[in-house]
């Protein structure tokens, strides 16, 4: 008969069993570092590419804009019926030629690699510069605006320019989630080693096919979106080391949670 000591068994599977939970973390950690190295690579890619394609699309849609507008002013002179028909063709050109040059600055924008510009910032005034501007266009589409911004917010290091767009990105998502009117909700708070801030609108919700999705270059349920303002917002925020969850539900609404870093935690 062998030795047995009481308790020994379980200190073997309590350490055991922390050895594989240590692993498991290592594993997840080292897919996440794998992750990030194949989108920075793509994204590379990406930036090479950008300003390429900026030469070669937008130079020939200013031009398709110039003609246009010169189309539409012999056409006005011309009067009849005829010419109401062909102004209300050239509208719907002149439409589309914005459209595809509003598709072409988001793309850019994703592409290019941001050297970010660091500075100590209070982002509660990231947030009011952005919640002025949006206000009175939101009011004309019924949706109410309302702040919630820790006064004693602590600072953060962040790119000003770089962070309005990604929140920009975000805000005009939760309108766009409203288009019968609602409210939208924008909560600061301290935290951890960061600071929070919730996006929070009243609008039709993330459907459980489209959630997944959310994130993908391109992808959008909205007929007029582009698929690329919240995977730039999530580029940038996870450029200046935080991260973006999501919590919705059909019919509700959604909430999006930026979480950044404060500088007393090192980033």
């Amino acid at each position: 008969m062998g030795l047995f000591w009481p308790g020994l068994g379980v200190g073997l599977a309590l350490g055991a069993a922390g050895a594989v939970a240590y692993f498991l973390k290592a594993l997840r950690g080292l897919r996440r570092a794998e992750r990030r190295a194949r989108d920075s690579e793509r994204l590379a890619y990406l930036g090479s590419l950008a300003g390429g394609l900026a030469h070669e699309i937008k130079n020939p849609l200013s031009t398709l804009h110039m003609n246009l507008q010169l189309l539409e002013e012999d056409v006005r002179k011309s009067g009849g019926d005829r010419a109401q028909r062909d102004l209300g063709r050239i509208k719907v050109l002149r439409r589309e030629v914005r459209r595809l040059e509003e598709v072409l600055e988001d793309f850019l924008r994703y592409a290019r690699r941001h050297q970010l510009e660091l500075e100590a910032q209070n982002v509660n005034d990231i947030l009011a510069e952005i919640l002025d501007f949006v206000t009175p266009e939101a009011s004309r589409t019924g949706v109410r605006v309302s702040r919630g911004l820790t006064p004693d917010l602590q600072s953060c290091r962040v790119d000003a320019g770089q962070l309005k767009q990604a929140f920009l990105n975000i805000v005009i998502n939760a309108k766009q989630a409203m288009p019968d009117g609602g409210e939208l909700i924008v909560h600061t708070k301290n935290v951890p080693k960061g600071i929070e801030i919730e996006f929070i609108d009243t609008g039709t919700g993330i459907s459980d096919d489209d959630l997944p999705r959310i994130w993908d270059v391109y992808y959008s349920s909205k007929k007029t979106g582009t698929g690329l303002g919240l995977p730039t917002a999530r580029r940038i925020i996870e450029e200046h080391g935080g991260t973006i969850r999501v919590d919705t539900e059909v019919g509700k609404g959604t909430c999006f949670t930026v979480f950044l870093p404060t500088q007393e935690s090192g980033q």
